[in-house]
């Protein structure tokens, strides 16, 4: 992707992308209100306040809103400087949380580094620190690109480095939407078709390598081929979730009024919060965050499009995908399109680190907007 040479308009500082913004603050509300509606009844439970997880939400969403606010004010091609520096802190992060004793285990999964009352995920930071060094080294060496040795194979191993390294943890969902970031960026640099096709066959054998390595990942590839072969075990998540998806219909039971969450989908308030939006609010609720992603992707992509050099739209190009894969993952979960693989909802599941990563990441297409040729 080459830097259009149309004189640049420099707004940066002045005026807001009202369509971004827009579609940003309301994913955040109905994200705060389905955490709320969706656990209030676990929190009760489990710490005697219904407002628990809401609370925490709110929380994280005013941190993350001032990081947006903030990136959005922020030149990017200051990270253009510390590209290398945020890779390396980030491979650290990653490395540490292997550690026993410091990285904390969840789900069986140990992906948190525990910091008192709060914890943060470093691969969460890890995919955004890969999108901004990629853009650093794509702009640099994006000449290269079609060379197999030193244009393709140089990002490709550094973002496999990063992959291992969350698989280790084990988070292949996590891992799956980095590599998956990570390849669309050099799609777009320019990368050779038959140079993705040995990757992607090489992939695709080391997927079914890593599944076969794990017999739950085997259960959740039968429970998606037919959940009903197994409702109370691998195939307990998908129905669940679709039972909650169906009796929406078009303007749903009503806000609060969820049935399924209430002991019988797991995650309500997390991987599965879409289904519950979906139970409450109806076709309707559900498309209208359809729509709201679909703005947040194509202002990434005008971003992309009419960056002012080649790093701003390499930077736009990998924060739009790691949203758009993410999204497209999780509902295809939650609708049993995909096999369960514990991929969160952008924006609007429970968790801190990836709620103000990632909205740290749209203030900087949101900088990148504000510096953009003209259109």
């Amino acid at each position: 992707m080459a830097a259009s040479t149309r004189p640049v308009r420099r707004i940066s500082g002045r005026g807001v992308d009202a369509s971004l913004t827009v579609a940003v603050l309301g994913l955040i509300l109905i994200g705060v209100v389905m955490v709320y509606s969706s656990s209030a009844a676990i929190a009760a439970h489990e710490f005697g306040d219904p407002f628990y997880y809401a609370k925490r939400q709110a929380l994280f969403a005013v941190i993350g809103l001032i990081a947006f606010f903030t990136a959005a004010n922020v030149d990017y091609g200051r990270y253009r400087e510390h590209a290398r520096t945020l890779l390396f802190l980030a491979l650290a992060l990653l490395m540490l949380v292997l550690v026993p004793g410091i990285g904390v285990v969840r789900g069986g999964a140990r992906s948190w580094i525990g910091i008192g009352a709060f914890s943060l995920q470093p691969s969460e930071f890890a995919k955004l620190a890969l999108i901004v060094f990629l853009a650093f080294w794509l702009e640099r060496n994006g000449h290269r690109i079609t060379s197999f040795w030193r244009g393709f194979l140089p990002p490709l191993l550094t973002a496999a480095v990063f992959f291992a390294l969350i698989m280790l943890q084990p988070d292949l969902g996590t891992g799956t939407v980095l590599l998956a970031s990570a390849v669309i960026m050099m799609f777009v640099a320019g990368v050779r078709l038959w140079h993705l096709s040995l990757f992607a066959a090489a992939g695709a054998a080391g997927f079914a390598a890593l599944i076969i390595a794990a017999p739950y990942r085997i259960a959740r590839i039968a429970a998606y081929l037919d959940p009903w072969q197994d409702p109370l075990g691998s195939g307990y998540q998908t129905i669940q979730s679709l039972l909650a998806i169906g009796p929406g219909g078009l303007l749903g039971l009503g806000l609060g009024m969820s049935r399924q969450k209430y002991a019988y989908l797991p995650e309500p308030y997390n991987d599965f919060i879409f289904s519950i939006a979906a139970e409450e609010l109806g076709f309707i609720g559900a498309v209208t965050v359809v729509v709201l992603f679909g703005v947040v992707v194509w202002r990434g992509t005008v971003a992309a499009l009419y960056a002012p050099d080649a790093f701003g739209a390499y930077v736009a190009v990998g924060i739009t995908a790691m949203v758009a894969v993410q999204v497209l993952i999780n509902i295809g979960v939650v609708t049993g399109l995909l096999p369960v693989t514990g991929i969160t909802l952008p924006l609007l599941s429970a968790g801190g680190s990836s709620l103000v990563i990632v909205l740290a990441g749209l203030g900087v297409v949101h900088n990148i907007l504000r510096c953009r040729l003209p259109v």
